[in-house]
């Protein structure tokens, strides 16, 4: 059996739903811009996602319950993110095992609280793998789930079968999330190639605004516009 089907199946059995293979190689100098410098030593990475539950997701229409969010940042983040970093360490090992390098990266982690960012943006290894497009809101939009999945990344050197199709983008002149945010952070420009994402998102406003939750006392959550994106509540239909 080929590694890749190997590693398919143990993500069969942790309910994994989306698993890609991306060539990272003419993409490092544009992913080591937004994270770190692991990516330079290798050639491709695995794009891992789970989908969030739209029940979850829908409790954000009442942002003024802390239950709802309480449940959303404990199901929609800190849950899957745990599921996904231990879905890594596993097919991690087995990569190891099978003699080629491997690096497992935190679906959540920062590197850089000033950037906001982590050691390797999953969004655009997700790109890679074809699993969607990058939009307005700098997250991955998915055709069938919209922006409802988390990710995580695991880069390696093992020869496994990449995705060849990147994914136009589809956004087109939708501004449903740049409406959504609360922070008015997002500015609507769609997503290209090599760009700042600075063009597309103020990260000091969306910094200021969960700062200013914290001072109210609330948890440090929003993720309107990931429930707003149009292709996250068709799928939810």
């Amino acid at each position: 059996m080929e590694l890749l089907e190997k590693i398919r199946q143990i993500g069969e059995v942790h309910a994994i739903d989306l698993l890609g293979v991306a060539d990272i190689t003419k993409f490092k100098k544009e992913i080591a811009a937004i994270g770190g410098a692991l990516v330079g030593d290798y050639p491709r990475a695995l794009s891992i996602g789970i989908v969030l539950p739209h029940s979850i997701v829908d409790l954000l229409q009442d942002r003024e319950s802390y239950e709802n969010i309480f449940q959303y940042q404990t199901h929609a983040y800190q849950v899957i993110n745990a599921r996904l970093d231990t879905f890594g360490s596993l097919i991690s090992s087995l990569i190891q095992k099978n003699g080629y390098r491997v690096m497992p990266v935190p679906a959540a982690d920062r590197i850089d609280n000033d950037r906001v960012c982590a050691s390797v943006s999953h969004k655009l290894v997700a790109r890679l793998a074809g699993f969607g497009w990058i939009g307005k809101n700098c997250l991955l939009i998915n055709p069938d789930h919209g922006p409802r999945i988390r990710w995580t990344t695991v880069l390696t050197d093992a020869p496994l079968l990449e995705n060849r199709e990147i994914m136009e983008n589809r956004c087109r002149n939708c501004q449903e999330c740049v409406k959504a945010c609360p922070a008015g952070a997002i500015l609507g420009r769609n997503y290209i190639d090599g760009e700042a994402r600075e063009l597309r998102l103020n990260v000091d406003k969306c910094q200021a605004y969960f700062e200013s939750l914290k001072r109210l006392n609330r948890l440090d959550v929003c993720g309107m516009c990931l429930y707003a994106c149009p292709y996250g509540r068709k799928s939810n239909k």
